[in-house]
């Protein structure tokens, strides 16, 4: 660990502190070679697929195609280090409370199913059958399926989430609350309102061909490195980035890549964007507005497209233009010539894509946001062309996977009916609890059973302390997991943590031929996937076979013959290719170098929705956003909460935060020098984060070190999941309910910790 301070970064994004970063986390795995072999097969035709983001794979891939967090993920995973029984024997459930995230999961991989013991406060060994027997006995015991919650994480691959899926749904119940529900619900949301699907419309290869790119609300530096080289591949060749987020990312700003022998040589480095805004937290939609409004102004539509394919122009040109410049000037923090710059840009590109992630989708008015987006870009006909449309990049490696493959507590009707033809049953109908209904339920005692697969579910979500005493007063809690985590501690009446097979390591049939799964991500290409590293401990098992296990316990194999479907993942995917649309002929496809596409009908210029053209959406700017309606509260800050570079998701890899200039600490808050004066705070000073009580609970995080930093007046920062528990549960985008992460409402308090 690096002794805590904080110090500027001049450097580019990647280069030398990335590769000095790389060998930092193989030589603490304890097995650098055996992870060395690993990187050699990541992201290849013949290996495995990054167990970190979803960014795509290029049709040409090299023979280096990962990152720097794509070694932190495979090294983290095939750690050395072991959490046995002996383990388990020398620390309490109570001791292990104490410890922060990053201690939690540096004691390496779970080796064996382990049961809680109330009375010892310790987890103790069980037997896998016993285990299984006991979650069939709870489910069982319910009064009613929907007493019963299925978590899924974007970690589990496709073979997994629709077993998983399939599981819940013969038992009776559409809770399927998922890590979606945090992150891109408004993605999916908007889109499918706008174009009919919810997922983005453009390959990796139009970034070759577009003349611009939009970056919103993200930080592809330390969240997805990879897309660092598309964008200034782009760049180089002219093509015009923007970046538009509330921080300066150093990996928005430039970039050196460790691929480039010469550069490296000569400690150079590239630019990755020609323009760079910097809104108030969620004043991204009034920025889109205005760049509409120029557009309108200066008639630089594409009127063949708009009249073939579009409805709604004249509903949306009547709110554009009704909405004041001063009103986007006040919630977008910019001036009316920097969005007019912005507009130009568009204006001049032929080919424009826009990507965005969180800094979108976490605001209460996340959907507009979206609608926004998708309006700005039929404007100019960029849907369905060469190097243009939608990309919401997502997180982690299968999140749009696990939805594509049912895991959706709101599924279509045609899912139904599909399922129902395929397997000769008749399911139940209605939604079921998504992540921030079921934390309610289970506050509430309307649900008694919980089961994860993979993830970390108290850490992820909002309103922490909320969620952990929901968690608590069920009956039982189950976690398939690779790592100890929080949520393991967080203990029903009964719990389980169940080890499971990870994605470096192999996953082998009964004759030892390895088993293939598969992932999609964010552009809609299916991987496949084959791990190359002798399992952690010999009683791991897959989570298939731990899906299938408790499926023949508490089903019967009438409907669904569990352990033939574990025993063989073609036969899984025979029938999703039966059931989901675009996977037929699924098991050759899938065997194809760098897989297959399934391909979006905007692509085409085709739009499934009720009108059957694109969306037009004439929602109108919110009257006021979080940092507004705070401007008249003496003492208050707008909120975001975002990961450190040594970080994916709530797996934190170290301390440090490279580009932000932090060491060896992550309890900090980045704050504009004005606010810091204003407050009558001083750089360096220990702070406690308080948060909203309307709802009468307490909200509070304590002891933050105050950072000077470069973000807009009236805008902080500060690392998940340590201020997750200041966003109340209720704190919810409209259409969405995702967590309002980037709106949270803060003031800060004098800290019992000295400096």
């Amino acid at each position: 660990m690096s002794k805590p301070r904080i110090e500027s970064y001049k450097g580019p994004a990647a280069g030398w502190g990335a590769l000095k970063a790389v060998g930092a986390h193989l030589s603490h795995s304890g097995a650098p070679l055996a992870n060395v072999r690993a990187l050699l097969k990541l992201n290849q035709p013949d290996g495995f697929d990054c167990p970190g983001c979803a960014w795509g794979d290029p049709e040409h891939g090299s023979s280096f195609e990962f990152c720097e967090n794509g070694v932190k993920a495979v090294s983290w995973e095939t750690t050395s280090k072991r959490v046995d029984d002996a383990f388990f024997e020398r620390y309490t459930v109570s001791e292990m409370k104490l410890w922060d995230d990053y201690r939690l999961e540096d004691q390496g991989r779970l080796t064996r199913p382990m049961r809680f013991d109330r009375a010892s406060d310790r987890y103790v060994p069980i037997e896998w059958s016993d285990a299984l027997d006991l979650i069939a006995d709870h489910l069982r015991a319910l009064n009613d399926p929907d007493q019963a919650l299925f978590y899924t994480s974007g970690k589990a691959c496709n073979e997994s989430a629709y077993m998983f899926q399939l599981l819940a749904r013969l038992y009776g119940t559409n809770n399927l609350p998922d890590c979606s529900n945090m992150c891109h619900e408004a993605s999916g949301v908007g889109l499918g309102e706008a174009l009919g699907v919810g997922k983005g419309s453009v390959l990796l290869d139009d970034f070759e061909r577009a003349e611009a790119i939009f970056s919103f609300g993200q930080n592809p530096g330390t969240n997805h490195p990879r897309m660092l080289g598309t964008l200034r591949e782009a760049h180089e060749r002219g093509c015009e980035v923007v970046a538009i987020n509330t921080l300066k990312e150093r990996g928005l700003e430039r970039f050196a890549d460790p691929q480039r022998k010469l550069e490296m040589l000569r400690g150079g480095s590239e630019a990755v964007s020609s323009m760079y805004l910097c809104p108030k937290l969620g004043g991204d939609m009034a920025i889109v507005r205005g760049m509409a409004k120029v557009v309108f102004e200066r008639d630089a539509l594409d009127h063949d497209f708009i009249a073939r394919y579009t409805h709604g122009v004249d509903a949306y040109r009547t709110v554009v233009e009704a909405t004041a410049w001063e009103t986007i000037e006040a919630q977008s923090g910019l001036s009316r010539a920097e969005i007019t710059r912005a507009a130009e840009i568009y204006i001049r590109s032929n080919a424009t894509i826009i990507c965005w992630a969180m800094g979108i989708t976490q605001h209460e008015h996340s959907v507009a946001s979206v609608r926004e987006i998708v309006n700005l870009l039929l404007l100019r006909g960029n849907i369905g062309k060469p190097g243009a449309g939608t990309c919401p990049v997502r997180g982690h490696s299968n999140v749009q996977g696990d939805r594509t493959m049912g895991v959706n507590e709101k599924a279509p009707e045609w899912f139904f009916q599909a399922l129902e033809r395929y397997y000769g049953v008749s399911l139940k109908r209605g939604h079921g609890h998504d992540t921030v209904s079921a934390i309610r339920a289970m506050r509430e005692g309307a649900c008694k059973v919980f089961i994860g697969l993979a993830g970390n579910f108290a850490r992820a979500t909002s309103d922490s302390n909320v969620c952990e005493a929901a968690l608590s007063s069920c009956n039982l809690t189950v976690h398939m997991s690779t790592k100890l985590n929080r949520s393991h501690l967080v203990t029903g009446r009964d719990a389980l943590i169940l080890p499971v097979i990870g994605r470096v390591e192999t996953d082998a049939k009964a004759d030892g031929t390895p088993q293939l799964i598969t992932v999609e991500d964010s552009m809609s290409m299916v991987h496949g996937s084959a791990g190359i590293q002798r399992p952690a401990s010999p009683m791991l098992r897959s989570e298939v076979a731990v899906i299938c296990g408790i499926g023949e316990r508490l089903l019967g194999s009438q409907v669904v013959d569990w352990m033939a479907l574990a025993e063989d993942y073609d036969r899984i995917r025979d029938q999703i290719a039966e059931v989901i649309p675009g996977f037929s002929d699924f098991n050759r496809r899938v065997r194809e170098p760098r897989g297959f596409w399934l391909g979006n009908p905007g692509a085409r210029r085709e739009f499934p929705t009720a009108s059957g053209l694109a969306e037009f959406s004439s929602d109108p700017l919110p009257e006021a956003v979080l940092h507004q309606r705070l401007a008249r509260e003496a003492g208050w800050l707008t909120l975001q909460t975002l990961r450190s570079h040594d970080q994916y998701n709530t797996t934190v890899y170290g301390y440090d935060d490279r580009y932000r200039g932090v060491k060896g600490m992550r309890r900090v808050i980045f704050l504009n020098p004005n606010d810091i004066e204003r407050l009558g705070l001083e750089d360096g000073q220990w702070v406690d984060l308080v948060g909203r009580e309307e709802d009468g609970v307490p909200r509070r995080a304590e002891a933050f070190r105050v950072v000077s930093y470069d973000t807009p007046e009236g805008c902080a920062a500060a690392y998940y999941p340590e201020t997750n528990p200041l966003i109340p549960l209720d704190s919810v985008g409209i259409k969405s309910n995702t967590p309002n992460s980037k709106s949270v409402a803060v003031r800060l308090a004098p800290s019992a910790r000295l400096a």
